[in-house]
């Protein structure tokens, strides 16, 4: 996968886990029911494809990976 297809994962992963944890943070409405999207959840999916694609750019960078 390429740099700027890399970069515009990020950017759109962050997005989504900023929106996610504002939205799952807000309290909740007993006059409008049970939430019907797991906010938190889809927060933490995203926080995990962050940090996944963080490892991606770091190897597109050169930056050695040692395992031990």
């Amino acid at each position: 996968m390429p740099l700027s297809v890399t970069l515009a994962l990020i950017a759109a992963a962050v997005a989504l886990t900023v929106f996610a944890g504002w939205r799952g943070a807000r309290p909740w409405d007993p006059r409008k029911g049970v939430r019907m999207i797991p906010w938190r959840v889809i927060m933490l999916l995203s926080a995990t494809g962050v940090f996944i694609l963080a490892i991606h750019l770091a190897a597109l960078m050169g930056m050695p990976m040692r395992t031990y």
